[in-house]
This record gives C-alpha cells, sequence and structure tokens, in this order.
C-alpha cells in the first residue's frame, strides 16, 4: 500500500510538472507562426510513367465539416474525444485518470490523446518515432489550438484519418462503404465508420464484420450516455441493418497497398529524406510501379492461388537496373499487412541450385559435364552419414549431364557438385551474389534448406538475368518536396561481378526445366506450364515440405513468386504447380504485347546439337537431340567422362 501511495504521489508530481510544461509552451505556441496544415503529409506516389497512383495519407475529396452528416461528427467526438470543443488540445482530467488507472494497472490500458493530437500525428509525424517526436507533437497541438478553430481541427481530421482498405478521409470511405456521400450518413452507418480508424484492419466490415459491429455498438451506447440520441434513436439504429458496398467508383488494384508499405519502407531508409513533414510539407515519390506489371501479378495471385490460408506473394523486377516494378506481400491486404517480400525469410528449396551450378561452370564444369544419378549415401570422415533423395525417389541409375541435373533439379548430382568443388563455394557465391542470410557449409545447401528473403533471391537472380551484372533493387527513383525540391534521386551503381559467356551458358541452361526434349526416365520439372508459354525463359522452381518458389526471367523482366502458410506447416501434395502457374501467368500476360528477346549469344561460345540426357554430341542412333552450349574449346567428345567416376579413380 505504502509503494502504491510513493507511486501516486510521483505520478501526480510528474501531472503537475506537465500540466505547468503545457502551459508554458501553450504561451509561446500563441506567438509563433501559424502552422501550414493544408498541404502537410500530402504524400503523392507517381508510377513509372509519374502519373499519380496513390496520394498516401492525404484524402483525395476533402469536403468542407458543412457537408459532412452531424452523426459522423457526433459519433467521431464521442467515441474519441468528447470534450474536444472544451479543451486547449490536451484534455487534462483524462490525462490524469488514465494516468491514475496505468499506474495501477501497471501496464498502458488506457490512452488519452484528444482529436487534435490524433490530428498532428496524421499530419507530420509518421517517419520520426523518437522522444523528439513527442515533444513535437506537443507543441504541434497546442500551435494548431492557438492559431485554428475547434471546426477547421475537426474538418481535417476527419478529411485525413485512416478508414482502412486505402481509404483516408471521411468522403473516399463513405463512398467506398456505403455507396454515398459523406453528408447522407445515417447514425448507425456513422458509428460503423466511426468504428474502424482504432484498427483499420481489425475493425475493417469487410473482412471483419463482427469485430466493427461489436464497436459500432459500443460507440452507440456512448453516443446514447453523451445525450447525442435519444433512447428511441439509439434502439433504432443499434437494430439497423447495414449494407456494405465495399466497391471502388474506378477499378483498382488493391495490392498495390503492398507496393505502397514497400515505398515507406524505403523510404525510411533514405538519410536525405527528413523525417518530418514540418520541413518539406508534403513528399511526391516517383517509384518503379508498372501498374500493369501489379496488376497481372495481383489476377495471377487470384486466379491460381486455391487452398484456404495459403499465402502467396510475389515481386516483379527489371534485371536491367534493379527497379521493382510490381510487388505483392500477401494475397489479401485487407486481411493481413504483413508484407512477405519484405519481412519473411523462406527455405527456398531447389532455387538454390543455380548459384551452385554457375560456380560449377566457373571451375570448369560444362553443359555436358556428367554424374551418376543413383541412390547415393554420404559417408564423412566423423563417420556422419547424409542420405539425399531425389523427388518421387526417381533415379537415372546412369550418367546424366548437368542440363539434365537442372532440368529434373537432380539432387544426387547437385550434392555431388557441391562436395566436389568444396562446401565453401556455394556459400561464396551466395554472398557474391547478395545473400545475406547466414549460410553454413553443410551438404545440404545446395537443397535450399536455408531461409532466404525474396528481395534478396530476386536481385541474386537478377545478376544472371543481367549477364552478370549486379543490380540495386529499388523502388523510388525520386523524392522531392512540394516545392519541387530534389530531396534524392537514385544512383545506378550497377556492377560487373559474373562472367557474361559463364551466364549466357547458365541461362540456357535453366530453359530445359521446361523442354519435353528432355524427357527420359524422369520429365522436366516446369513441363507442366509449357503450353502456356510463348516466349523463351530461363526458370527454375524449388520446393520444400513447407515452401515452394519459382523464379524465372529473360532479358527484360525477372518474376519471383512464393507460396506457402504462415505458420510453416506442410504444404498439401502437388500445390508446387500454383506458384508455377501463378507465375507463368504473369510473365506471359505482361509480356503479351511486347517482343520476344533473348541474350545475344558471345563470340568466344559456341552451340552443339547433344543427346542432353548423356550431353554427348548425337550420332545415328540418337533419338533425343538439343543444342547446348560451351566454351569454345570445351565442346563434348563422344569418350566424354563421367565426374565422380573419375573423382573415384582419383581417390583410389
Amino acid at each position: 500500500m505504502k509503494i502504491l501511495k510513493k507511486i501516486i504521489k510521483i505520478g501526480l508530481f510528474l501531472f503537475i510538472f506537465f500540466i505547468l510544461g503545457i502551459l508554458s509552451i501553450y504561451g509561446y505556441s500563441k506567438f509563433s507562426p501559424k502552422l501550414e496544415i493544408e498541404q502537410a503529409n500530402n504524400i503523392v506516389f507517381y508510377d513509372s510513367e509519374e502519373n499519380v497512383f496513390l496520394q498516401g495519407n492525404s484524402g483525395k475529396e476533402w469536403v468542407s465539416l458543412d457537408d459532412i452528416s452531424d452523426n459522423l461528427k457526433n459519433a467521431t467526438i464521442s467515441a474519441e474525444d468528447k470534450n474536444f470543443y472544451k479543451h486547449f488540445g490536451f484534455d487534462v482530467l483524462r490525462i490524469g485518470k488514465a494516468l491514475y488507472t496505468n499506474i495501477r494497472a501497471g501496464k498502458t490500458v488506457q490512452g488519452a490523446s484528444t482529436i487534435t493530437q490524433q490530428y498532428v500525428k496524421n499530419l507530420f509525424l509518421e517517419f520520426d518515432k523518437t522522444w523528439k517526436r513527442k515533444w513535437n507533437e506537443m507543441w504541434l497541438t497546442l500551435n494548431m489550438e492557438t492559431h485554428y478553430s475547434k471546426d477547421e481541427i475537426l474538418e481535417g481530421y476527419l478529411n485525413t484519418i485512416n478508414y482502412g482498405n486505402g481509404k483516408y478521409g471521411v468522403e473516399s470511405a463513405s463512398k467506398f462503404y456505403f455507396g454515398k456521400s459523406a453528408s447522407e450518413l445515417d447514425v448507425a452507418e456513422s458509428a460503423l465508420l466511426c468504428a474502424i480508424p482504432k484498427s483499420p484492419s481489425k475493425y475493417s466490415p469487410i473482412t471483419n464484420f463482427e469485430n466493427t459491429k461489436t464497436r459500432q455498438e459500443m460507440i452507440l451506447k456512448g453516443m446514447y450516455n453523451n445525450k447525442y440520441l435519444t433512447y428511441d434513436e439509439y434502439q433504432e439504429a443499434l437494430n439497423e441493418e447495414i449494407t456494405i458496398v465495399g466497391k471502388e467508383e474506378e477499378k483498382t488494384i488493391s495490392s498495390v497497398m503492398y507496393y505502397k508499405d514497400a515505398v515507406l519502407d524505403e523510404l525510411e531508409k533514405i538519410n536525405s529524406v527528413p523525417t518530418s513533414f514540418l520541413e518539406t510539407g508534403g513528399l511526391k515519390i516517383y517509384t518503379t510501379l508498372d501498374l500493369k506489371a501489379q496488376e497481372m501479378l495481383e489476377n495471377s495471385i487470384k486466379d491460381n492461388l486455391k487452398q484456404e490460408g495459403l499465402q502467396a506473394s510475389g515481386l516483379m523486377m527489371n534485371p536491367k537496373d534493379g527497379s521493382i516494378i510490381a510487388l505483392i506481400g500477401g494475397n489479401n491486404y485487407d486481411k493481413s499487412q504483413y508484407n512477405r517480400v519484405l519481412n519473411s525469410k523462406r527455405q527456398v528449396g531447389s532455387t538454390m541450385k543455380p548459384f551452385l551450378y554457375y560456380t560449377a561452370l566457373e571451375n570448369g564444369f560444362t553443359s555436358s559435364t556428367s554424374f551418376t544419378s543413383e541412390e547415393t549415401t554420404f559417408v564423412f570422415s566423423n563417420e556422419e552419414t547424409y542420405a539425399p533423395q531425389n523427388a518421387g525417389k526417381i533415379y537415372g541409375n546412369k550418367p546424366i549431364s548437368l542440363a539434365a541435373a537442372i532440368s529434373y533439379s537432380d539432387n544426387i548430382y547437385a550434392v555431388k557438385t557441391h562436395m566436389f568443388l568444396g562446401e565453401d563455394s556455394l556459400v561464396n557465391m551466395a554472398n557474391r551474389l547478395g545473400i545475406t542470410a547466414k549460410l553454413e557449409a553443410v551438404p545440404s545447401l545446395p537443397l535450399g534448406t536455408y531461409e532466404i528473403n525474396m528481395v534478396e533471391m530476386a536481385t541474386a537472380y537478377a545478376t544472371f538475368a543481367n549477364l552478370g551484372y549486379k543490380v540495386d533493387p529499388h523502388l523510388i527513383t525520386k523524392v522531392e518536396d512540394m516545392d519541387g525540391n530534389i530531396l534524392y534521386e537514385w544512383e545506378d551503381n550497377t556492377e560487373l561481378i559474373l562472367n557474361e559467356s559463364l551466364v549466357y551458358i547458365l541461362n540456357d541452361l535453366l530453359t530445359t526445366t521446361y523442354d519435353a526434349s528432355l524427357i527420359d526416365y524422369n520429365q522436366p520439372t516446369l513441363l507442366s506450364i509449357a503450353s502456356k508459354l510463348s516466349k523463351k525463359y530461363a526458370i527454375k522452381s524449388g520446393t520444400t515440405s513447407t515452401d515452394s518458389w519459382t523464379i524465372g526471367y529473360n532479358p527484360d523482366v525477372l518474376t519471383t513468386v512464393w507460396i506457402g502458410y504462415d505458420d510453416n506447416r506442410d504444404l498439401e501434395s502437388g500445390i508446387s504447380v500454383q506458384a508455377k502457374n501463378i507465375w507463368a501467368n504473369a510473365m506471359e500476360n505482361y509480356l503479351k504485347d511486347k517482343e520476344e528477346v533473348w541474350y545475344e549469344k558471345p563470340s568466344n561460345v559456341v552451340g552443339v546439337l547433344v543427346d542432353p540426357i548423356s550431353g554427348k554430341p548425337v550420332n545415328e542412333k540418337s533419338d533425343k537431340k538439343r543444342i547446348l552450349y560451351y566454351l569454345k574449346g570445351t565442346q563434348p567428345s563422344s569418350e566424354q567422362q563421367v565426374f565422380d567416376e573419375i573423382y573415384d579413380d582419383k581417390k583410389k
């Protein structure tokens, strides 16, 4: 009890000190310049064609307070700040009560922010999360109260608040949810709309109507208690059936909100952009977004993702400069704003293998280099063993070429290559390509047992798509303040890190993954989408028990797709085909009206007609034929040896 009294005394002292501080700042604010709030926090997002695709945290449809229903104004004041027209920016009694309640509870259970404080947060302080921000918030709140009327503050607040589903401002939200103007809202609709801003995802009437309805009923009860409603009006609103329209007046791409979030995430990392909108008035952000690509990727996910609870994410990139032209962090932004492209790391499966095989090409392998595909147990010096298996336990029980190993995604060939080169080689190559995940030099590494972020995987593959030039992934090309002053401009730091000729050979090898000419004891891993592909692509898929990836490209565009469950549960049988179909549909639809492009063959590379399974030159008995590529002087002969047999001979 004594401790509680002591805590209360300390709290009372801090409270009095706080009040004195506010009064001092209030006096100072009275004589400070008036804040210009009209453009504050007006973040305008431009796509790659410099057309506006989003207008950030500022309402597109600003309406005057006279054109907003009294029902909504009353609901907002009752729910958020019942003393709004009586206080000077801070509700002193409410602060004291909240402080006492939180001390008693030992944690924060009650807040005391006023409408003015919330408006200030909406206007100025999105990127700054320090103690300095809290001080600025206090000063700005008082400054706003001294220079603007209560009606001006309420009008601004209602026109900038987040009502979920990408709707900022009461007019656009009202039209979206109810199909009517904010001036036409009745009591029940107003209370429902007022329920959303506390947690736009939790209280979305589209995805969580029961949650929204519960909070609406609480707001209606508050309106009755605060004398805004008679008992009969309260009961009538309580029992009214509300129809949620949830439609745009114009067609929109809902997944663009994931892109916007990714842009803001990148923006926070740019040091030259001020953290407070006070210094800029607002921002113009020019991005790399291609709305056609975003739409194609979104539609592909919607059309192909079947299982309840299954998540999908993906991005499309211009591999020439690393610009991310489309990005989707999940299959439904309304239900989950978690951006899996940016924030998730997942097992990448066999999409790890191209890193291994480029390393092999650097170390003397060719398209025809052969290992025996057979059930194998690797025994190490410490008597530990490792026995990887091919998918479906399918083995050739004969030597197969690197081309066939890539086509079938043969795990035995991959591990033999990995052990032959030395386990550090793959780790070093992954790091060289920009993979920052902590990878261990273990036998299973080429099978993708480690978790890697999607942006890093896409960027690493972009080096192959760009013939050995490493690019920096980015979504922002330029940032300006509202006066057009450039605050940031992206610089191209493209760097050659791989051998162009070897990358050309690898890119061709990655076209075997859907080539029917390689059907033999096994079939290419992406043969199921071959009929959908009208153009030439380098593609690799990767599947573990919990994750399925497809990554592929041509010189113009690279697309990465992942599907899986957030709780890492095992995927159902056959799920991987959905990732492949998403990839194929996105790429084909995006490139439908574009000419086919491929890489120009380097002068030191030659094509040879070979049996792609054995890797040996064709003869009159050959029933399988395909041109594979080699550095001049490394073309295969009919006496092509098998690497594991050579290795065994050396050990003997």
